[in-house]
């Protein structure tokens, strides 16, 4: 019997080591953008970047004549007012705008859309003045590693890094503040920034202005205690039960 038990616990040994070794990457299957340990980041600096308008963006367009002292009737000066209407940037590029019809604006920055507009304009309107502004600007945010993720959406021109994970909820107990990566631009070939916000003296990348379309990663700390034990209990269950059996068996 003690043989046959000691065999028993060689069997459970062999078979929670086979666990553990095929469960290795199982462990840190989750982990996102990983970097070398000497991967060179982009420099931090302040953004000196201005939005371009792409493809698939929305934009409120507001059109006012003589300098802005009155709206353009569009559809009624009152009802454009309270209901703005929003306009897309098409894949190509272009956009379908009052009495231009279809114009390419992605491209260009606010500004120069908002001057191109208004010089296109003058041909209608006396003094024409427009308002643009990009209203599906967003940022995705993992703020605990890849377990919590969400889209946020933006408008302000200086939305900041810690506007991002404040408005994300934080940063949880299980994620590090001193490794935080930021993913800007084609994701072939991204800027990637480093931030260690822990210590006050960091305040600086804090305000580390936010594009559109960044992604903000918050590497989250490794728990191979509680991974572990969530893997290997399906393999202690089996044999619990079949050494439960293999008692009842003997015994009869």
């Amino acid at each position: 019997m003690i043989k046959k038990n000691s065999c028993l616990f060689r069997i459970l040994i062999f078979v929670v080591f086979i666990s553990l070794f095929s469960s290795c990457r199982t462990l840190t299957s989750n982990r996102m953008f990983e970097t070398k340990s000497n991967y060179n980041y982009s420099e931090f600096k302040v953004s000196e970047k201005e939005y371009i308008i792409q493809p698939f963006d929305k934009l409120d367009i507001k059109i006012y004549t003589n300098k802005g002292d009155r709206l353009i009737d569009i559809k009624g000066a009152s009802r454009a007012q309270q209901n703005p209407i929003e306009y897309t940037v098409e894949y190509d590029g272009q956009v379908k705008v009052p009495t231009l019809g279809r114009i390419k604006l992605d491209g260009f920055t606010i500004r120069e859309a908002e001057k191109f507009l208004e010089e296109k304009y003058q041909s209608f309107f006396k003094d024409p003045f427009v308002f643009l502004e990009v209203t599906n600007k967003r940022v995705i945010v993992f703020s605990s590693g890849s377990s919590k993720g969400q889209v946020i959406m933006f408008s302000s021109e200086n939305y900041t890094l810690v506007e991002a994970l404040a408005q994300a909820g934080g940063i949880s107990d299980y994620a590090k503040a001193y490794k935080i990566k930021l993913l800007r631009g084609d994701l072939n070939n991204p800027e990637v920034y480093h931030f260690n916000i822990r210590k006050l003296e960091d305040i600086n990348n804090i305000n580390f202005q936010v594009l559109s379309n960044d992604i903000i990663y918050v590497e989250e700390k490794p728990r191979y205690a509680a991974k572990t034990l969530q893997e290997i209990t399906p393999y202690l269950t089996l044999f619990t039960s079949i050494f439960t059996v293999y008692l009842l068996v003997s015994k009869n």
